[in-house]
């Protein structure tokens, strides 16, 4: 068999990391990472004869297909750097910081265990791999993308080789890609390893594959043909698509005594709709045409697969009396489905990163348990029986008075079951019966329970149900709903604000936000939408008024005199243009404090407003504006000013906080704490000499490691 050697750039490989990963200081860790493993492994070769860096070029490129996170993608490119280079683990810390490298050690210790197959090692190298992967769960899906390239170049090795390889991979590493639902990685370590184990068999099934495409080719575009017109009559929104059996898979029907012609998912076919109601409505309308054929229909939707694989099957006697096997699930179980669990890192919205890695953590807590057996003195047999009894048992089944079946961890509560019915189902919780018993909502459920949800339009969550919920989805989702509910309340109150203001100035309020001015305001605010504007108005961080001067001038203008006269203000030590004797008074809304650029605003009756520059409150003002500026002698004047701490924690800071504050040499004169789902902001009122000297506070803030962002606030 010919083989050509792999062509494979960076550019090609940052093509399909930009396509999820879009944050730019991410983007140039994971190239840093390439950077320094080209280095590192200049001069290597592989046996295939290509240049090494090839080989982590291709495990990175695997890995994009399951939409592996950042640091997984700079671990894949330095998986072998440790092992094959004069770097340390020191030095590669201090270069991309302990997660990269921890996961590149776990990776290198891996590579360094040797996988027997037979029987009576089997069991003791099993422990050694589940406990290496549940130090971090991206050890192992590395060290699968490492596995499935080095299968696809297996030809470069001996043929004994080849077969020990295969067998480990079938044998062990599939298993693991199956459990962790990485059905693309798994299905083709399967074929792979068929093919070098038993090629007399792999070529003789993809023989008769080849010989009966197009006739089955032909047989499926006609059933889905039918099948479209089924679920075009009732306006479901779908999308479909024949499916490819593996190998494999066949070999295994085979093996246990079936016929090719009677394997029925060689015609397949998968049908993606949006949502779980239409899975079910998908199903009952494809029944009612057609036949579905005894004993073969599986809900794996209401009875989930460990590794999270949810999906309808249902085998049907289809056109021209062929047997079909379709699958039909939403677009989000699709991708769990395809790419596993570790896929939702990145996929969900690419976004939260830090909830998905939560859920998939969840969804693997298993893991975790095991370190704490592998510790035990036990024998290699006992070990794997605790495994089986204590850890991959965790999950208790709970039902519905209807009989829908939910998957639950050990120790859930109602409120858990509630939330897995349905979020709405969750947030308008109110009580619970269990077997026909009322129970308190920190109920800890047990298998087989009864329960029925009371709910209530009107109630809504309690922050206490944090505490009283056991799966870490839940939790986020309580607390994803007061972080979205405080913004509705700040976009609602930022709305009634301009609406009551436009009422006052006697403006019309319907066609405000609508075409070029809408546009205008954006544009001036450094907004994306209708919303975001109501939300800088609700949260305070804009004065109304200001957001409808944008618009709307008001008529009364006074002309800038020509004649500069130099005027200061003893009390706020301000130099006004043009003006003489004037009251001057520093606004409220910006607090400008000596350093700052600073503009006057000429007011009705009260002098010259003094605002920062900046301040959106003088916007559209034009000709009312006056210039000005501070006079060299400051006089030792403290300035209010108004400054928010961003954190990335729940707990409290504020000592922290106050301390930074002491060590500038700035009082404060109050705090307010602002609650959101995950963290506390900190709002301070702080009395400065001079923007230098809170420059030099906003510095000693960033320094903490729990503050993520300091700014002033215009009110």
């Amino acid at each position: 068999m010919a083989h050509t050697k792999d062509t494979i750039t960076y550019s090609d490989v940052e093509k399909l990391i930009k396509t999820y990963i879009t944050n730019e200081d991410e983007l140039k860790d994971i190239k840093k990472a390439y950077l320094f493993a080209l280095q590192k492994h200049e001069g290597q070769f592989r046996k295939s004869g290509e240049s090494y860096i090839i080989h982590p070029l291709n495990v990175v490129k695997i890995l994009t297909t399951i939409y592996a996170d950042s640091e997984t993608l700079e671990a894949a490119f330095l998986h072998d750097v440790l092992e094959d280079s004069d770097c340390t683990y020191e030095e590669m810390e201090e270069k991309f910081g302990k997660n990269v490298t921890r996961i590149v050690d776990g990776v290198t210790k891996l590579s360094n265990i040797h996988f027997s197959t037979e029987n009576e090692y089997l069991i003791e190298y099993y422990k050694k791999i589940i406990v290496g992967m549940s130090e971090d769960v991206r050890v192992i899906i590395v060290k699968l993308a490492d596995r499935l390239h080095n299968m696809r170049t297996l030809w470069a090795l001996p043929i004994e080789k080849q077969k020990e390889k295969a067998r480990e991979s079938l044998e062990i590493l599939a298993p693991i890609a199956h459990h962790l639902g990485i059905h693309k990685i798994k299905g083709e370590l399967e074929d792979l390893s068929l093919r070098y184990l038993k090629p007399d068999v792999y070529y003789d099934i993809a023989e008769r594959l080849n010989k009966t495409k197009t006739e089955r080719e032909n047989t499926v575009n006609k059933m889905m043909d039918e099948v479209r017109l089924l679920l075009n009559s009732q306006g479901i929104n779908y999308e479909m698509k024949g499916r490819a059996k593996s190998i494999y898979s066949i070999y295994n029907k085979l093996n246990k005594g079936k016929k090719f012609s009677e394997i029925y998912d060689l015609l397949a076919m998968r049908i993606l709709v949006d949502t779980k109601q239409e899975c079910y409505l998908a199903l009952g309308i494809i029944h009612s045409k057609f036949k579905p054929m005894p004993n073969r229909f599986k809900d794996y939707i209401a009875n989930p697969k460990l590794n999270m694989y949810q999906s309808l099957h249902t085998t049907v006697f289809g056109v021209d009396g062929y047997l079909f096997e379709i699958q039909i699930r939403t677009h989000d179980m699709d991708e769990v489905a395809e790419n596993g669990i570790a896929s939702h890192w990145a996929y969900k919205e690419h976004k939260n990163i830090t909830n998905s890695r939560t859920r998939t953590e969840e969804k693997l807590q298993f893991f975790k348990s095991i370190i704490d057996l592998s510790k035990e003195n036990m024998s290699s047999e006992d070990f794997v029986n605790s495994v089986k009894d204590e850890v991959l048992n965790n999950n208790i089944y709970c039902f519905t008075p209807k009989g829908d079946v939910f998957e639950l961890p050990k120790g859930a509560t109602p409120l858990d079951f509630a939330y897995h019915v349905h979020s709405h189902v969750g947030e308008t919780t109110t009580g619970a019966l269990v077997n026909n018993q009322i129970e308190p909502l920190d109920y800890e459920l047990h298998n087989n329970d009864i329960v029925k949800i009371i709910t209530n339009k009107q109630a809504h969550p309690s922050e206490e149900w944090v505490n009283m919920v056991k799966s870490t989805t839940v939790k986020n989702k309580i607390k994803a709903y007061f972080s979205r509910s405080m913004k509705e309340n700040y976009i609602e109150q930022g709305k009634n604000l301009i609406e009551k203001e436009l009422r006052k100035r006697k403006l019309p309020v319907s066609d405000f936000m609508q075409g070029d001015n809408l546009k205008k305001i954006l544009d001036a605010l450094k907004v994306d939408s209708e919303e975001d504007v109501y939300l800088e108005v609700g949260n305070g961080k804009t004065n109304c008024g200001s957001v409808i001067n944008i618009i709307y001038k008001k008529e009364e203008e006074v002309k800038r005199p020509k004649k500069i006269i130099e005027y200061k203000n003893n009390e706020t030590n301000i130099i006004v243009s043009g003006l003489g004797n004037v009251k001057v008074n520093l606004s409220g809304c910006c607090n400008p404090v000596y350093g700052d650029e600073i503009i006057g605003y000429i007011t009705k009756g009260n002098g010259i407003s003094i605002h920062r520059s900046v301040c959106h409150n003088v916007l559209g003002f034009g000709e009312r504006l006056i210039d000005c500026k501070w006079s060299e002698n400051d006089n030792n004047v403290r300035y209010l000013t108004d400054v928010i701490v961003y954190t990335n924690t729940l707990e409290d800071k504020m000592i922290k906080i106050l301390e930074a504050a002491n060590s500038c040499n700035i009082p404060v004169k109050s705090v307010k704490k602002v609650y959101q789902a995950e963290l506390i902001n900190y709002e301070l009122e702080c009395l400065v000499l001079s923007k230098k000297q809170l420059e030099s506070l906003i510095n000693a803030l960033n320094k903490e490691e729990f503050v993520t962002d300091v700014e002033r606030i215009i009110h």
